[in-house]
């Protein structure tokens, strides 16, 4: 078996829980927001996920670059109380911010500093990440060579953009690598199509649903020295 030199992550809902991380920073910028320029017609969820499939059809890049679909959502829902449109710029722009520094209001599962610490001293890092949360933001990135998300590669996982972005950084070959994720399609699959190993961070300890054999899988990253025997 062909040693591992390079163990790749993805980070939301394998590192933390990010849908109370996303429910917070996006309350805390409406109230946020509020407080400034009074109220503001957010909707429900139902027209919330119409606008974004909407946005996303007129613009593709939307799909993958999350960041500018959050702008592109504020645009919409604060041009009724913007005064113009330099007012609405300055708008879209603090409101992000404020939400981008809410997003990373996250905690860590139990154990994920420990096992970063450990493996960081015996390969290589490194993370793929669909989302946009920034490593250095949370205090990881010494622990990491190189961090490619939906923007650097125009595509999401399971594309194999990220993938072979990883083998391009590293210099490894597919064989060398594992990726470690908690998507079954996105993580799992898409690592094994390129080539890669692959290990399922199942939490909730959910049944596996896809044609491919069963990968291994931890439920806590207190288990993550299987990773050592895959190596």
């Amino acid at each position: 078996m062909q040693k591992i030199k390079l163990i790749t992550f993805d980070l939301d809902d394998t590192f933390w829980d990010i849908g109370p991380v996303i429910i917070n920073a996006e309350l805390s910028t409406r109230k946020w927001l509020e407080e400034k320029v009074g109220e503001v017609d957010w909707g429900n969820m139902e027209s919330f996920l119409a606008l974004r499939k909407e946005l996303a059809e007129k613009d593709p890049s939307l799909y993958w670059d999350l960041g500018k679909l959050r702008r592109e959502i504020f645009r919409v829902k604060l041009a009724p109380v913007a005064s113009g449109e330099n007012e609405l710029k300055e708008l879209v722009e603090e409101s992000f911010n404020y939400f981008l520094d809410k997003r990373h209001e996250i905690i860590f599962y139990d154990g994920v500093i420990e096992a970063l610490e450990d493996l960081a001293t015996r390969y290589d890092l490194g993370v793929l990440t669909n989302g946009n949360a920034d490593i250095n933001k949370l205090n990881i990135g010494e622990y990491f060579k190189f961090s490619v998300s939906s923007v650097d590669v125009k595509s999401n996982k399971p594309d194999k953009g990220h993938f072979q972005k990883a083998l391009d950084l590293s210099g490894c070959d597919a064989n060398e690598v594992l990726h470690i994720g908690d998507h079954q399609i996105n993580d799992v699959v898409g690592a094994l199509d390129s080539g890669m190993k692959a290990i399922w961070f199942n939490k909730d300890k959910v049944d596996w649903e896809q044609m491919l054999s069963k990968p291994a899988e931890i439920s806590n990253w207190y288990n993550y020295k299987i990773i050592d025997e895959m190596a």
